[in-house]
């Protein structure tokens, strides 16, 4: 059986990617009879004085022939006598970036077109890093048009290093850099006699050859369940596709989240019994006994994997409209779907430069690194780790439009203390929650909050004393009751991190760790106050409660238009 080669061409407008794939098919015979005569044809009232025009293979839409460029996904199947292949051509415009990530994120390699009169340009820049931030591992840099300059070795050889130079920035694993003519032919399905100077291969022959198979496994076994069978009331399946390891009757595995064990009773595959299966496979798994699962949850053998609710992601923002923190999406993550909100932007990458540039907002087809909070917990991963596990998108809750896509950086359990903790010195860790945003939600008549997540302050830290629903007075403490620290402001930053037992009050305004301003005046207060916590029991909360804190005093709750219960 041929292995199969899914890849991608990706680069600037007017680059020659759809070219390149027209002129393989037309050299390699890999056309219909009506197809060949079709489009010579059609190439006689183009653009190249009666030449065939190879992109008309791949520019299908009328749109795209009026225009002269791509502007939708292509997709074309075409086999060799060495292997079969899936290929993308993809827009270059910087205004289709979207479709050329839809592109992106289904292949094995890309080959990124370079024109050689114009070298290594900025939307080069941004497709590499987007291919990269995929997950794919090898890239061929096709530097096409080499008979416009005259098959100009020194050319080529400055296009090297600035590709040489992005590929350390990328830490890019795997790269082939070829000078090519797409459209006359030169290092595409044979050695070009005009380029004596190039001595590797060909495009087609370096993807007939290339081993695109990952060199580092995933660990153990996992498959996100997509359905739930159940034919009649005897029988009850998981459904999905194998993404790592395998499986056999008998085993044991874990359901996530829900924690559960079971063995394996019997595994189909399609509408037959087997007694094992592996990667890529769909099956239906029955297990020996009930167990809490739904579409979402994942089966897992030999793996760590956890459930989490709070990740930091890098994400292609590919919408209209402006990211800004505090809207929620859909998100989607593995055969999962649920409400998210998107808290904090970290950082923006710059794709010129990969530099870290500070922002409160994206605009479409900038890259970032965020924090997203669901709605509840479910089975991920970092990308490199599981990657199925670690791919997100973000879809606009209103139009249904997917608004980002992106992979999964770091997970926080948010029962390990140390991932929900505000303020930390030396050996004391305290969890604050001052600084959530209180917000109306008029969908369900509700209070709503979120937190930005992943932030720990400590001593000589500047604090954030305002935001959309909170204002706190610049000298300030904060009584973080239930881990029993104090922590004293001063002009906006953190002058001490103590335990409660050494506190003496200051004379400035006093809250509790949620904002809440504690109503005290004096010495003798706070100790009233504090002995008070000590012998709180459920009775007598709220009384308690009612006496000593007020929410309005430095929090308020606002309406919010974008942001739903989570």
């Amino acid at each position: 059986m041929k292995s199969l080669l899914k890849f991608i061409t990706c680069g600037s407008v007017d680059d020659g990617k759809s070219t390149l794939i027209g002129h393989i098919l037309y050299d390699a015979k890999l056309l219909f009879a009506d197809q060949e005569k079709a489009l010579e044809l059609d190439s006689k009232v183009g653009s190249r004085e009666g030449a065939i025009d190879y992109s008309l293979l791949l520019d299908g839409l009328m749109a795209e022939r009026e225009q002269g460029i791509t502007i939708d996904v292509a997709y074309r199947y075409f086999t060799t006598d060495r292997r079969s292949f899936i290929v993308a051509d993809t827009p270059g415009h910087e205004e289709y970036t979207r479709n050329m990530a839809v592109g992106a994120s289904f292949a094995d390699l890309a080959i990124i077109l370079i024109d050689a009169k114009q070298g290594v340009l900025v939307q080069t820049r941004r497709h590499a890093r987007i291919c990269s931030l995929m997950g794919i591992k090898h890239l061929v840099f096709a530097v096409n048009k080499m008979d416009l300059i005259g098959f100009d070795q020194e050319r080529f050889l400055k296009i090297e290093e600035q590709i040489k130079e992005l590929e350390k920035e990328l830490s890019l694993e795997n790269i082939a850099i070829i000078p090519v003519s797409a459209t006359e032919g030169d290092n595409v399905t044979k050695k070009s006699e005009n380029i004596p100077w190039y001595t590797g291969e060909p495009i087609l022959t370096y993807l007939e050859n290339v081993d695109v198979e990952s060199t580092s496994e995933e660990e153990g076994f996992y498959m996100p369940v997509q359905r739930v069978c159940r034919p009649n009331h005897t029988f009850r399946g998981f459904q999905g596709q194998i993404e790592a390891g395998s499986i056999a009757v008998g085993d044991e595995i874990t359901t996530l989240p829900s924690n559960e064990k079971a063995l394996v009773k019997s595994i189909h595959l399609t509408d037959k019994n087997v007694e094992s299966a592996g990667k890529d496979q769909p099956v239906t798994i029955q297990l020996n006994k009930e167990v809490d699962v739904s579409r979402g949850c994942v089966l897992t053998k030999d793996t760590k994997l956890v459930a989490s609710n709070l990740i930091t992601a890098t994400i292609l923002w590919m919408d209209d409209s402006e990211l800004t923190p505090g809207k929620d999406y859909f998100v989607k993550i593995g055969t999962k779907m649920l409400p998210g909100v998107v808290t904090e932007v970290k950082y923006k990458i710059d794709v010129n430069t990969g530099e870290h540039l500070a922002t409160g907002f994206l605009k479409k087809n900038e890259i970032a690194v965020c924090d997203i909070s669901l709605s509840q917990k479910i089975v991920v991963d970092k990308f490199n780790v599981h990657k199925t596990l670690g791919e997100l998108i973000l879809i606009d809750r209103i139009t249904n439009m997917t608004s980002a896509c992106g992979v999964v950086e770091d997970i926080f359990n948010s029962e390990n203390k140390k991932d929900n903790v505000a303020f930390e010195y030396n050996d004391l860790q305290a969890r604050g929650d001052i600084f959530e945003e209180f917000y109306y939600n008029t969908e369900s008549l509700s209070l709503s909050k979120y937190k930005s997540i992943g932030h720990t302050y400590t001593v000589g830290d500047e604090i954030p004393v305002k935001g959309e629903s909170y204002k706190y007075p610049e000298n300030i403490d904060i009584l973080v009751l239930r881990d029993w620290v104090a922590i004293k402001v001063r002009d906006k930053k953190i002058i001490d991190i103590q335990s409660i037992d050494g506190y003496e009050y200051a004379g400035v305004p006093v809250v509790n760790g949620r904002g809440f301003a504690v109503k005290v005046n004096s010495a003798e207060e706070i100790s009233e106050f504090l002995n008070e916590y000590k012998k709180m029991n459920e009775e007598n909360e709220i009384e308690f409660l009612n006496k000593w804190l007020s929410l309005e005093t430095y929090r308020r709750v606002i309406f919010h238009s974008n942001y739903w219960v989570i």
